[in-house]
């Protein structure tokens, strides 16, 4: 699984951990994705991978629930 927005493109970023001592070691920052499912204008239903940005600007539709029987 790629750590990838499906739609803002957001992707990993690189940093460092510092110690008290201030010794620097390469980190990484991973986006905060979740598996939505969305549904598009044509009334596809699909699950991506989207971050919770995206999720709370609204970029995602979530289709409506299924009733149970």
């Amino acid at each position: 699984m790629s750590k990838v927005c499906a739609f803002c493109g957001k992707t990993p970023q690189g940093g460092n951990y510092v110690s008290h001592s201030n010794i620097k070691t390469k980190r990484r920052f991973n986006p905060n994705l979740q598996r939505v499912r969305h549904q598009f204008a044509d009334g596809t239903v699909c699950t991506l991978n989207v971050c919770t940005r995206c999720i709370r600007s609204g970029v995602v539709n979530k289709p409506a629930a299924a009733k149970k029987a």
